[in-house]
């Protein structure tokens, strides 16, 4: 019978033979287990493959039913490639023990030791604490990381334990704070380093979900998503962030019937969006709005799974180069494709189709050129945008025309960006 990959903790102390690193993995299911966020979390599952284990900081799923505990269990044991052990987060409610096992323990690898403690309802379990107390007291125990989820009082984000229960930790380990390493947590969907204690405080929650402002210093924007690697370094515990592109996992595109039938869905389903908002259109304009809201519902669901195969096969650049990788498909359309089958069009005596590949041609050009100048994303101050929403022509800047000039719609029409 082959070896899960989810450990279920059965024990309080584990001792592990051969590991020499770690891979902290934060917050992967707690926004939800589509295939956006968790093409993520198997990005990270195979950064955090480099270690000889990995551990999840906490929310698992978004709440603790056992549909949720199965599908982050059947995704993990096929994407994973070394042992994962998990704490509980505060998502992680319900029957987690029943899929994981213990909420306090400690792994004791040959050069040191993670201490797991349950905080996820914002209190340290008594148990923790004296596990935690009884570790550091070992003799061979000579580096200790403390993992819990829920953050200790820190400098940059109020979202953390009571002064009081960090007092608690403190005085667990107090008589032997020169071999607590380092703090470890999750719930904050970002990541920072602070001191605590005199102990750094280490902050990750960059495995799924989406990243989050934590303050003015620390903004999303900045921040991407990652996970954690602790490693021995002569004989020293230290630790290293990798950040994951969001090219970080595309295995399922290798395989080319399934990234075929990946690319029909797509297209299906855009579709299927594209003709519910049309109908939606068209029912507002008969003042049926209630029937004109459920198509829209409908065409935002399509786009919502279009988006989810999508990312499944999409291997895009990375952000800051990724604008300008859309510029060769717009000349080509206006120079190449739309030139030659408005022709076409012209050939066969079908006017209307010929308008419409004229019309976009026009309105292609004008993508190119505004995707050139943002091409250089971060000094890219922008401009206001205007759309006609007759024929799709794009105008640009203080200036525009009272009539589109391709299709001669009205300015009083334009959609402003």
């Amino acid at each position: 019978m082959e070896k899960k990959k989810i450990v279920k903790v059965s024990e309080q102390i584990i001792r592990l033979t051969n590991v020499h690193s770690i891979g902290v993995i934060g917050d992967p299911g707690c926004e939800g287990l589509g295939t956006y966020n968790m093409k993520v979390y198997a990005g990270a599952l195979k950064e955090s493959s480099k270690d000889d284990i990995t551990l999840i900081a906490g929310d698992l799923v978004p709440t603790g039913t056992n549909h949720h505990y199965q599908k982050i269990q059947e995704i993990t044991e096929v994407l994973a490639g070394n042992n994962v052990y998990s704490l509980r987060g505060n998502h992680d409610t319900g029957a987690y023990t029943e899929y994981f096992g213990e909420k306090n323990y400690a792994l004791l690898a040959t050069r040191f030791a993670v201490v797991v403690l349950d905080n996820a309802f914002r209190s340290f379990e008594e148990e923790g604490l004296k596990l935690l107390s009884r570790v550091l007291a070992m003799e061979d125990v000579k580096q200790v990381i403390i993992a819990f989820h829920i953050p200790v009082p820190n400098h940059f984000i109020p979202n953390s334990v009571s002064d009081d229960e960090f007092l608690r930790l403190k005085n667990a380990y107090e008589p032997w704070k020169e071999k607590v390493k380092y703090l470890l947590c999750g719930h904050v969907h970002s990541c920072f380093i602070d001191l605590v204690d005199g102990i750094p405080l280490i902050c990750t929650g960059g495995g799924g979900a989406m990243i989050e402002d934590v303050s003015k210093d620390i903004r999303a924007c900045d921040v991407e998503h990652h996970i954690v690697h602790f490693y021995e370094k002569d004989g020293v515990l230290d630790y290293r962030i990798s950040n994951l592109s969001e090219d970080c996992y595309g295995d399922e595109s290798e395989n080319p019937v399934l990234n075929q039938k990946l690319k029909e869905t797509v297209e299906g389903e855009l579709l299927a969006h594209f003709k519910y908002m049309m109908f939606a259109d068209r029912a507002k304009r008969r003042g049926m709005d209630k029937l004109s809201c459920l198509f829209r519902a409908l065409a935002a669901s399509e786009y919502h799974h279009a988006r989810n195969f999508y990312s499944v096969y999409d291997r895009p650049a990375a952000f800051m180069e990724s604008v300008e990788t859309y510029v060769p498909g717009e000349e080509f359309e206006y120079e190449y494709l739309y030139k030659s089958l408005a022709k076409y069009a012209k050939e066969q005596l079908n006017p209307l189709a010929q308008q419409a590949y004229e019309s976009a041609a026009a309105a292609e050009k004008i993508h190119a050129a505004l995707l050139k100048e943002a091409s250089d994303v971060e000094s890219y101050e922008g401009t206001t945008v205007y759309v006609c929403p007759i024929c799709g022509y794009l105008m640009a800047g203080d200036s525009i025309p009272e009539r589109c000039p391709v299709c001669g719609g009205p300015e009083r029409q334009y959609e402003e960006f």
